[in-house]
């Protein structure tokens, strides 16, 4: 089973040479993207299976021994993270080749999008899978190489603009990363993940926590916390409704993975927990504001996204089985709800021509299906009981309170504000574009919606109610991956079995 390791990587790049060949064939091009992301999505259900059976699988690309090598490592929490942005990336697909179809391709030139789509997902992919530093440096810049191109499709001025602040903020991020990965390998002379265990263990205390919060303020960036998450609701509400939903979705989660790998593996000890934990309660309670205060569905929906990334580092600040189960728990269910509201948003604004709320009304009327669409997502992010990001939400604050403190309980009490307010702000969305009286309609608008938008969406909202059927199982592969974090040695077992050196 080691075999399958690196086809979620290798598979969407073998697929994107072959779309670029098939640049004048558009149907050849959507054939080969769905049949890539699709067996990419088994490959991935396969893994999770035999990770959480087996334990950690690991292969040495090139035939190159760790530490020698690339190590590429399939564990619970990779593979996890590998299902859940597979069906996700396969759903927005569907919706990008609808409304492809529906469009005529005006608007997202296909010869360019399929190749760009694959790529981006093979750079996520290695990010999960990767068991290297420099490796993972890698993975993010082919994601955020590829990003930069499906944000600015179309070339108009204001995606122009807002793919500008993206390359900048995301150029930043990128450097300090890699100055970390400088001064990483200058004193440990190593980058492999499991052999740093040992090696930045042994380094002084001071340099450590140095370099700690250098690779923090890189992925902090990249997951768009508090206070570096200022670019990102002027950048992703600009791009088209299935990119916009994918940066959503998945791109500030890999930044929170990066988080979750570096901070258990790497750093334990919590010398950091306090910070990570104001930095959550700040990222929650002014992301929700910012939500309140919007006008405009995509700029809500964005700020939302900030505040709920808060919600996933009060987990890792707790650094205990409870809190990083919660944390991996809520990282699945807020990539699947989140890009939901984003691609239903994106049919809110291909049946009304607008997204801003003084202009929308009568919806639920309109277009009945539609409101079910964007209202039970819309419950879920607020944590509405029984749905999964209720159950999420409850972990988190159950291992907040088990961990007693000042600190922790403020975050409980930040969490559950922040919930409330996230159920005012969607259901101020509700209100105003579904339930209200009809405004006039917007030019741009369309009197129906193609049938394959209207099913990826459904399909994603159907996935995510799944998730609170499923919860059960899901909180245990979240129990036993937090569990495998906290204990570091099955991951440094399965990647050198004769143990480090």
């Amino acid at each position: 089973m080691t075999n399958l390791v690196p086809l979620p990587v290798v598979m969407p790049l073998l697929g994107a040479a072959l779309t670029l060949v098939l640049a004048r064939h558009p149907r050849s091009q959507r054939a080969v993207s769905v049949v890539v992301l699709t067996a990419t999505l088994a490959v991935a259900c396969v893994l999770l299976v035999v990770a959480h059976r087996d334990g950690p699988l690991v292969v040495n690309v090139g035939g190159w021994p760790a530490p020698v090598g690339i190590v590429l490592v399939a564990d619970q929490l990779s593979a996890l993270m590998l299902v859940v942005s597979a069906a996700v990336t396969l759903c927005v697909l569907l919706y990008s080749i609808g409304e492809g179809r529906a469009d005529g391709d005006e608007g997202t030139p296909v010869a360019i999008y399929h190749p760009t789509y694959l790529v981006l997902t093979a750079g996520v992919t290695n990010a999960f899978l990767s068991g290297d530093l420099f490796n993972l440096f890698v993975g993010f810049e082919i994601l955020l190489a590829a990003s930069y191109v499906l944000l600015t499709l179309g070339g108009t001025e204001v995606r122009i603009r807002a793919g500008t602040t993206y390359v900048v903020v995301s150029l930043l991020s990128s450097l300090i990363f890699l100055s970390a990965i400088g001064l990483i390998y200058s004193a440990t002379g190593t980058l492999n993940m499991a052999q740093l265990v040992d090696r930045l263990d042994a380094l002084p205390d001071n340099l450590r926590l140095v370099l700690q919060l250098m690779l923090l303020v890189a992925f902090g960036i990249k997951a768009a916390v508090f206070p570096l998450s200022a670019w990102l609701p002027d950048s992703y509400p600009t791009a088209p409704a299935p990119v916009t939903a994918v940066f959503a979705g998945l791109l500030t989660k890999v930044g929170v993975y990066a988080i979750i790998r570096t901070e258990t593996l790497l750093f334990p000890g919590g010398r950091t927990a306090d910070l990570l934990m104001i930095v959550a309660l700040l990222t929650m309670v002014v992301g929700i504001f910012g939500a309140v205060a919007q006008s405009d569905i995509k700029r809500l929906l964005s700020f939302t996204l900030v505040s709920h990334i808060g919600y996933m580092i009060f987990g890792v600040a707790l650094m205990s089985v409870a809190g990083l189960s919660g944390a991996i728990f809520y990282v699945v269910h807020h990539i699947t709800i989140q890009t939901t509201l984003f691609l239903a948003t994106g049919l809110v604004e291909r049946r009304t021509g607008s997204t801003n709320l003084d202009k929308l009304g009568g919806l639920a009327k309109m277009a009945p299906l539609l409101g079910v669409i964007f209202f039970l997502p819309a419950l879920n992010l607020a944590g509405i009981p029984p749905f999964s990001g209720f159950l999420g939400k409850l972990g988190l604050l159950q291992a907040g309170v088990e961990a007693g403190g000042v600190l922790p309980w403020l975050l409980v009490a930040g969490g559950t504000a922040t919930s409330l307010l996230t159920l005012y702000a969607t259901m101020k969305v509700w209100n105003l574009a579904f339930w209200r009286s009809p405004k006039q309609v917007s030019e741009g608008a369309q009197t129906s919606l193609p049938p394959l938008m209207v099913g990826a969406t459904l399909g994603l909202v159907i996935f995510g109610l799944a998730l609170t059927l499923v919860a059960g199982p899901l909180f245990d592969v979240s129990s036993d991956a937090a569990e495998d974090l906290r204990a570091r040695t099955p991951y440094v077992e399965a990647v050198f079995p004769g143990g480090t050196r």
